[in-house]
């Protein structure tokens, strides 16, 4: 295997081993040489490699001990196969000493050592390796009720590796462009927008050393506008000092000041624009403050409670979570001293451009982008974390200071390397995890996952500072790698490789003074992986692999029961009934978890744009709620929970009452796609033929789209990587996918027709949950058309057919009914002429047929141009094709500007080419949708 080009650190002796000269030993060690042989490549109950070899046979007191090389622990080692194995080994030793007991060592330790705790019975588990040393007072956040199978109060550290770094010369990414992607951004995408929400969604404080959030927001110090007090404060310590960048090795946290006492500190920040922002806080070290500061979050859906313990972390960014703020000063932060005194410091709002210098400049990056050297200055840590060379060698501290960086966070006596008294800031970090995707071309086959963990640690002790066996290092990596092997195997690719367990120094896996572990994902060079990677579906379950085996690991630390958080619901509708509406949705099965199963759910409400807020808690599958007053579009969406977590929520589904309507109309959202880019594999030509898929959400793992698709050009270096060489114009931009949130997007048009709507998602309408009998029924499909698995030999028919067999005939139905239909949408048209069912339906239904694809940025209707969306954006799904229709007995009304019709109208029926919801202008939107109703209810 390949390991990315990360320099490990040099070797330390591990001891010789003696062995003792007779002819016995030798006929011994000739009997389990040829055993081993005998072994490579068949089942023996413990993977033995070509690696592999005996490097002793050595007789101690009555034991025969056979030392092999520590190969053989690359593969996980369970009891029963352990117990196959030990018996083929004792048979060879038979021959030299018989009826002898048997010991088989590896890495310094007997080779049962190394099956997990996890896999032993409960009797035989090693205490030694439970790291799970006490801590004083509550975690540094709190921000939901205690998890008692999840992971509430545990502090995690984790990244995705590398980023934009300083190279002395100028900045560049540390690894290459490939395959419309590169190894610095891939990895967020795996790490920061889907491991750590789940691990937050489980209750655990996840710290992260890069920044998480991509839109740029504002910081608020104190004493500057926007800041204000009551109550008895005074001058505190230093504290963070705002600049526009920050010099060598220039400390923000020494450059400003701090207010202590108590009462209230509030900072309220003029907000650009309207969306998501992560809020992060400071606050200074002070004797005395209390642990369980409060801070009120005033958002568009209402006010947030989160309790922070200052007696920890101080001098640095405390992420409190992420709300929907509006535009202008809606949105506020205040600290309440109402529980003793209180430190306050400094608000942030969001992300922001790098500010750090160095030669003569920033980065001129976004801080997303930016490696996690950068963003450990800008957090506090002292120069020795994040500049462990001492010298100008920003890659070399940039993989070693994450591990320092864990050590500084925690303090003694689990500080960094060299300064394990220090007293760091007393987080109680009890995990670490860097996740890589690594080197390596393979063109017909998979690289799949590496796992590297460390037992012997940066002093070669071989335990942690408190005493515990880094041995603890080895469960976790195993339990994680055996997931994620088992998950992917099962869901995507049944030959994914599983590639060794390897106890290596690297800085990542042995710098750490917690356990921790270096996943080498999958590899960014290699095609059939990158297939993989960048679908947003293969994202989000190896990334709840991993969280499930650090889960399970940390559970197992302190003995007890772990369930993993509920997947999101689906069959998601909201009726109205008169003065009410049922919201109602089905609980999503996990195939692989049945711990996973949901006990309640939460119904989440939103008035117009922003801002979602409790409105109900429910153990069944449905409430009934208020309707919203006359003119409101009120959204409704419902997350699962159980012991262990939160899932994501589910589609966005929305109402709305039209004053004095006399029509009603359900809008269908069919819009679930997420996908990676298109893919092409074909003799002499493979790679991705679009820059960008449709990330989940807001997607940041593109650079730019593929420039060499020909397999037979050699990757020269990271400037010439030859075979899926990408371009650079879309790197560090944030991306808008699929956000699930379509129904609303319809309310306005809908309002100002006079027309009063219901909505539900498309699986809630295939099977016959909600029924089709509105006077009409907008179906929006968004970029919803057939896509493949990640494996190009996945048997299971393509996912997001836009029209799908069992819609179509409660389609059908409904018009021959007398219903009436409009269908919008970029690609269902060409997507149903791939199918002759699909394609006659089209034709004798809607009076459609595809007319090939357009590049358009607008389109004609009643004489004006309307602008659709096309460039890529973080607000809002571009366009980059849509659909020309060619009119098949119906009429064409509205067109594209090459004059190709746009939109066809057969009876009740009118399809367009383009989702209406990329009509960037609102105004110009909701004219087109009552346009459209006006002319199929007529």
């Amino acid at each position: 295997p390949v390991v990315e080009p990360q320099t490990p650190e040099p070797e330390r002796p591990r001891g010789p081993y003696a062995e003792v000269s007779s002819s016995r030993t030798a006929r011994a060690r000739r009997a389990v040489a040829g055993a081993l042989e005998r072994c490579r490549g068949n089942e023996c109950g413990v993977l033995v490699r070509s690696g592999v070899d005996l490097e002793a046979v050595a007789v101690e007191r009555d034991t025969v001990v056979v030392r092999l090389s520590r190969d053989a622990g690359d593969g996980p080692v369970r009891p029963r196969g352990l117990a196959l194995f030990q018996a083929e080994i004792e048979r060879a030793v038979a021959e030299g000493y018989p009826n002898r007991p048997v010991r088989i060592e590896t890495r310094g330790a007997s080779l049962g050592a190394l099956i997990p705790n996890l896999e032993r019975e409960r009797s035989d588990r090693d205490p030694s390796r439970l790291f799970a040393p006490p801590t004083d007072g509550p975690p540094l956040v709190r921000r939901g009720p205690d998890l008692e199978a999840g992971l509430s109060g545990r502090h995690v550290a984790l990244w995705p590796s590398h980023g934009w770094y300083y190279t002395g010369g100028g900045w560049s990414w540390q690894r290459p462009r490939l395959f419309t992607s590169v190894e610095d951004l891939l990895t967020v995408g795996f790490v920061t927008r889907e491991l750590v929400p789940m691990l937050e969604r489980a209750g655990a404080v996840a710290l992260v050393p890069r920044e998480r959030d991509v839109t740029p927001g504002p910081t608020i110090d104190d004493g500057a506008q926007g800041y204000a007090e009551t109550g008895d404060w005074r001058d505190g310590p230093v504290g963070f000092g705002v600049r526009a960048s920050y010099g060598e090795c220039q400390n923000p946290f020494a450059l400003g000041t701090s207010r202590t006492g108590t009462g209230t500190a509030t900072w309220r920040a003029a907000l650009a624009s309207s969306g998501a922002y992560a809020v992060h806080v400071s606050y200074a070290d002070v004797p005395g403050v209390s642990d369980a500061a409060r801070y009120l979050v005033d958002h568009a859906g209402g006010r947030a409670e989160v309790l922070v313990n200052q007696t920890m972390g101080a001098g640095t960014w405390v992420y409190l979570g992420t709300w929907e703020f509006e535009a202008g000063l809606g949105g506020a932060v205040t600290l309440v001293g109402d529980g003793g005194v209180v430190s306050a410091d400094a608000v942030r709002w969001g992300g922001g451009d790098g500010v750090v210098r160095r030669g003569r400049s920033t980065s001129g990056r976004p801080r997303w982008t930016e490696a996690s050297r950068y963003y450990q200055q800008y957090s506090g840590a002292p120069r020795w974390v994040y500049n462990v060379t001492g010298e100008l060698d920003d890659y070399t501290d940039d993989y070693r200071s994450r591990g320092e960086w864990v050590g500084w966070l925690r303090g003694a006596p689990f500080g960094p390397t060299g300064r394990r008294d220090d007293p760091g800031l007393g987080i109680p970090v009890e995990a670490s995890v860097a996740w890589h995707t690594d080197a390596g071309q393979r063109r017909e086959s998979l690289v799949g996952t590496l796992m590297i963990y460390d037992v012997p640690g940066m002093d070669s002790t071989r335990a942690f500072p408190d005493g515990t066996s880094r041995l603890a290092n080895r469960d976790l990596a195993d339990g994680v790698q055996s997931e994620i092997v088992r998950d992917v195997r099962a869901l995507y690719t049944p030959d994914w490789p599983r590639r060794p367990l390897w106890d290596r120094n690297y800085s990542e896996a042995a710098r750490p003074t917690v356990p921790g572990i270096l996943l080498e994902m999958l590899s960014h060079h290699n095609y059939r992986d990158m297939r993989h990677a960048l679908d947003p579906r293969f994202r989000f379950d190896a990334a709840r692999a991993v969280y499930k085996g650090l889960g399970e690991f940390m559970a197992a630390q302190r003995d007890r029961a772990f369930y993993p958080q509920p997947l999101r619901p689906t069959h998601v509708a909201a009726v109205l009934e008169g003065e009410a509406v049922t919201v109602r949705w089905r609980a999503q099965p996990d195939p692989l978890e049945p711990n996973a199963r949901p006990t309640w759910f939460r119904v989440e409400v939103r008035d117009g744009a922003w801002g979602w807020a409790e409105a109900a808690a429910v153990e069944g599958a449905r409430a009934r709620l208020p309707a919203p007053p006359p003119g409101v579009v009120r959204s409704y969406r419902v997350v699962a929970i159980n012991a262990g977590g939160e899932s994501r929520p589910s589609a966005a589904v929305a109402v709305g009452r039209a004053e004095g309507a006399t029509s009603r109309a359900l809008v269908v959202d069919g819009f679930d796609r997420v996908a990676a880019p298109r893919a092409v594999d074909r003799r002499g030509y493979a790679g991705f033929v679009e820059a960008v898929g449709v990330p989940e959400g807001v997607g940041v793992v593109q650079v730019g789209e593929q420039q060499r698709f020909d397999p037979s050009v050699e990757f020269v270096s990271d400037a010439r990587p030859g075979w899926g060489a990408s371009g650079s114009d879309l790197e560090g931009v944030a991306i808008m996918g699929n956000d699930r949130d379509h129904a609303a997007d319809y309310g306005a048009g809908l309002l100002a027709a006079g027309v009063s709507f219901s909505s539900a998602s498309d699986e809630a309408v295939e099977d016959g949950s909600v029924a089709l009998e509105a006077d009409a029924v907008v179906l929006a499909l968004g970029l919803e058309r057939r896509t493949e698995w990640p494996d190009p030999d996945d048997a299971r028919p393509l996912a997001f057919e836009a029209l799908p067999p069992a819609l179509r005939a409660r389609l059908g139905a409904y018009l021959e009914s007398g219903g009436a239909l409009v269908v919008s949408g970029a690609h269902w048209a060409s997507d149903a002429a791939d199918d002759p069912a699909s394609r006659a339906w089209t034709r004798d239904v809607l009076g459609v047929a595809d007319g090939g694809k357009v590049e358009a940025s607008a389109l004609e209707a009643g004489g004006r141009a309307v602008a659709t969306v096309r460039d890529y954006n973080p607000d809002r799904f571009a366009v980059r094709s849509s659909d020309a229709l060619e009119a098949v007995g119906g009429d064409v009304v509205w067109t594209y500007p090459d004059g190709r019709a746009a939109a066809v109208q057969r009876g009740r029926a009118l399809s367009v080419g383009v989702p209406l919801e990329a009509v960037l202008d609102l105004d110009e939107r909701a004219a087109l949708i009552e346009d459209a109703l006006r002319r199929v209810l007529r």
